[in-house]
């Protein structure tokens, strides 16, 4: 055999082996839950969430986080919400529950509607849509109509209430938005 015979049998020999090695460090797919969403998000005013107290057909039912921010319920009565996640709220419905009325409540607070976002500025039909999860800015836009002729559509600003304080920033198409965000698309000018 020759060298190069020797060097290029060498060579595939160690392509070979990279190849064979590499496909085992294939990336196995996500099947980790979403969690950011749902558990962490913090409610407001106008959201809507299913109260189920086990055994409670009384208290089970369908809420809305009322203008002060809070929950009423049978019993329990006010609870506070915005500015909660759903667990935090759960977990005040049991503490009101378990010492005077139930033993171990079993209690579930989950999402079922979210607040409006309003797209206003050069939109074909500004107004109040109904939020989806993951919405970006570009599908609030498509919801109200598309663009108008005059609007600038590299220049929009978000308006969020961010730990109890209102701030604008301006976003791109690709931005997501959250429940409550006000959209202004901007005018261009030539």
């Amino acid at each position: 055999m020759t060298y190069i015979t020797k060097t290029f049998k060498a060579a595939v020999f160690l392509l070979g082996i990279t190849l064979f090695s590499l496909a085992g460090c294939q990336m196995a797919p996500r099947s980790t839950p979403v969690t950011g969403a749902a558990s962490e998000y913090t409610l407001g005013v106008g959201d809507k969430v299913r109260i189920t107290v086990y055994g409670q057909t009384e208290l089970t039912n369908d809420y809305t986080v009322e203008p002060g921010g809070v929950i009423s319920m049978p019993l329990v009565g006010t609870v506070g919400a915005a500015g909660y996640t759903a667990r935090e709220v759960k977990q005040a419905i049991v503490d009101r529950l378990e010492p005077d009325y139930l033993v171990n409540p079993q209690v579930s607070v989950e999402m079922i509607g979210f607040r409006s976002v309003y797209v206003l500025g050069e939109v074909q039909q500004p107004g109040k849509y109904e939020y989806v999860p993951n919405m970006t800015l570009q599908q609030a836009v498509a919801i109200a109509g598309g663009y108008t002729y005059r609007a600038h559509e590299d220049s929009a600003e978000v308006t969020r209430h961010v730990k109890g304080a209102l701030n604008t920033f301006p976003v791109n198409g690709r931005t997501i938005l959250k429940p409550g965000d006000t959209i202004l698309v901007k005018r261009r000018w030539f």
